[in-house]
């Protein structure tokens, strides 16, 4: 991966940002503008429109994911944090050995719990999902989009 700095720190998605979202607006256009300039198949330019118009604005609900992502971000730090309230050491190591699944799932266990899943995470690496099944005293999470 590139080492990350002012010119490059910016995230495109290229074939939204620069293909698929430039050629439904132009498409739109098209089809607005033959909608008034071609009288005989108005009613075909006026439903290429409208499935234009509803394929731009799924490309705009895309915008979850990139909400999502953002969370996932969310509860790499709080994980962060609680690691450090509970070890009182910085967790940049433990991170890097864990998965997102990993970390993810370990938000629901208690804090004694935490430590137990934390510990047979990182060294019989047992999945996120083998983790939530483990913990005993659910901690819910109820803002998770």
């Amino acid at each position: 991966m590139k080492k990350q700095n002012y010119k490059n720190h910016r995230k495109y998605y290229p074939p939204h940002h620069f293909i698929y979202l430039p050629l439904l607006i132009l498409l739109e256009v098209l089809g607005v503008y033959n909608i008034w300039n071609d009288p005989q198949h108005k009613l075909v330019w006026i439903l290429f429109s409208i499935i234009i118009s509803l394929l731009f604005y799924l490309a705009i609900m895309v915008r979850q994911h990139y909400a999502l992502g953002i969370q996932n971000r969310v509860v790499i730090l709080e994980f962060r944090q609680r690691y450090f309230e509970m070890f009182n050491t910085r967790s940049d190591d433990v991170v890097e050995k864990l998965s997102f699944s990993q970390i993810a799932a370990l938000r629901f266990a208690e804090d004694e719990e935490f430590k137990e899943l934390l510990y047979k995470a990182l060294h019989e690496n047992i999945s996120g999902d083998e983790i939530k099944r483990s913990i005993t005293i659910w901690k819910p999470d109820h803002q998770r989009v």
